[in-house]
Formats: structure tokens, sequence, C-alpha cells
């Protein structure tokens, strides 16, 4: 009997690191996708507000959503409307300060501050929910960090313009991220990617219309491709990957792992934008791509003993 119980606790651990690396690979394509959608939000940024910006790509983003709900709205928990609200009011800010920091930095420089939120969900998730973080976590955190650092800063290591408002939207991502991982395998995750972006879309276009109505005509031919590409695959896919993605992954390597998007903005703004990459700041990509492999090396090596045992 005891080696019964022992064979299948082997098997369903067996079958949970499965799931990670799937769920690891998940969150590595919404990197891409958040990354690569850079250079269309660095195209909008500066012709049209970008509180108004983010307000019609959301809103695309339920369009997308819209015909798999059927009639899940109806059935909605308690839990799924708080736990919407709240993720819906964390995107509004982050997605403002992100796209406001775009009209005066680049789409690279922009993807690596964000992804500091590597290191702030930790730092949260140990200060509120006294959850204990695993030295090899903490240590794939310090070296994303550090290789942000190399990319992001100046030559005078100071701040450049909008790089502070990125900086302030990756404390609003960190919360956003441990949100969705305190959620993910509570909730429908479709009904909860939904109200989100409802909640989002609608606030961001009410606010929009207020403040900044007359960047309205910035909305050229070229800008409404930007509001497809974002609002289609960097909201309606990526964002909804995000929360499946993190029912398996723990947050803190979820945040290891999507602050690749940094890497991937920096990529596509040298290759469509012409931003151009130092040395130290290629240097900076190597240390976040390290950190990624070292978010996920822990669960490969448990895959491997547990695979050895059968």
């Amino acid at each position: 009997m005891n080696s019964t119980k022992s064979a299948l606790r082997e098997k369903l651990s067996g079958l949970t690191q499965l799931n990670r690396i799937k769920a690891d690979a998940i969150l590595l394509l919404v990197a891409l996708i958040w990354g690569t959608a850079f250079v269309f939000q660095r195209l909008a940024a500066g012709e049209v507000g970008p509180i108004l910006f983010n307000g019609m790509r959301f809103l695309v983003g339920v369009l997308v959503l819209l015909p798999f709900m059927g009639k899940g709205l109806i059935h909605m928990t308690r839990l799924e409307v708080r736990g919407g609200l709240l993720a819906g009011l964390l995107l509004f800010g982050g997605a403002a300060l992100q796209q406001a920091g775009l009209a005066f930095t680049t789409a690279g420089k922009a993807g690596f501050i964000t992804g500091l939120y590597v290191v702030l969900v930790p730092i949260l998730l140990a200060l509120f929910w006294k959850e204990k973080i695993y030295w090899f976590s903490w240590l794939a955190s310090l070296v994303a960090v550090v290789g942000l650092f190399f990319l992001s800063l100046t030559e005078e290591l100071q701040l450049a313009p909008g790089d502070g408002l990125e900086l302030a939207g990756a404390f609003v991502w960190a919360c956003h991220v441990v949100l969705v991982g305190k959620l993910a395998n509570k909730v429908d995750v479709l009904r909860l990617a939904f109200f989100q972006y409802l909640v989002c879309g609608v606030m961001s276009l009410a606010v929009g219309l207020v403040f900044e109505s007359g960047t309205w005509n910035g909305l050229s031919s070229n800008l409404i491709w930007a509001v497809l590409y974002t609002g289609v695959i960097s909201v309606g896919v990526a964002y909804t990957l995000q929360l499946v993605g993190q029912k398996f992954a723990p947050a803190t390597d979820a945040a290891i792992i999507m602050s690749g998007e940094a890497v991937f903005a920096a990529l596509a703004g040298w290759v469509f934008l012409s931003e151009l990459l130092t040395p130290r700041q290629i240097l900076g990509s190597v240390l976040i791509l390290t950190a990624m492999f070292l978010a996920q090396a822990k669960t490969i090596f448990a895959l491997r003993n547990g695979a050895g045992k059968h």
C-alpha cells in the first residue's frame, strides 16, 4: 500500500512539473508578444493620448473574448467580480503609466524598466503574505535587476525622461502579477480576463475622452493597426495566456519569465525602429535571459529527478 501511494505521489509530482514546464512556455510566449507590442505602443505614443489609446485597445480585447463568453458573465462569482474589478484598476494604472512614459523613452528601455516588477513581486509576497521565497528565485531576480540596470540607465547613471513613469508602472504591474497569482486557481480565467479588460477599457476610454479628447485627431490609419495589434494580440491573447500560465507557475517565477518581454522589446525596437543597443545594453539583455533560465532550472531538475525514479 505504501509503495502504491509513493508511486502515485511521484506520478502526480511528475504531472505537476510537466504542467509547470508548459506554463513557463506559455509565459515566455506572453513575454514575446508583450515585447513586440512595445513597438506599436511606441508608434502611438505622442500621437494620441496614452489613456485614450489604452481604452481603445482594451475594449478591442473585450471584443476578442466576447464570442467565448456565452452565458459566462451571468454565472460570475463574487470573487471573480471583486478580483476582476481590482485587476482592471491595476491594469488601468499600469497601462496608463507605461504608455505615457513611452512618449519620452525608447521601446527597449521601457520594456526593461517595466521588467523591474521581477524583483518587486517577491518583495510584495514576502512583506504582505509572509511567503517564503527560495534563494534560487532571489538569485534569479537579482540577476534580472542587474540586467535591467545595465540596459535602462544612461551613461550618467540617471533615469532618462519617461523612465520614471515606467518605473512607477513597474510597481503597479507587480501588484497585478501578485493578484493574478492569488486568483488564477480560484476563478474561471476567461471570465476574470474579460471583466478586467472591460473595467480597464471603460475607465481608460472615459478618462481619455475627458482629458485627452484633443488628441483624437492623431488616430491615423497607421495607428489603427497599433490599436488592433495591441488589442487583439497583446490584450486579447497575451493577458489571457498570463492567467492560464499563472495557474501553475508561482508569481515570482512567472515575473522572472515575463520580464523577458524587455529582451524582446529591445530586439523589436532595434529591428523595426532602428533603436541601437550598446554593448552594455546587450550585456543587460544576456543577464535577463540568464535570470529566466535560472527561474526554470529548479523545475527542470525536479522533472529529471522524478523521471529517473520510474
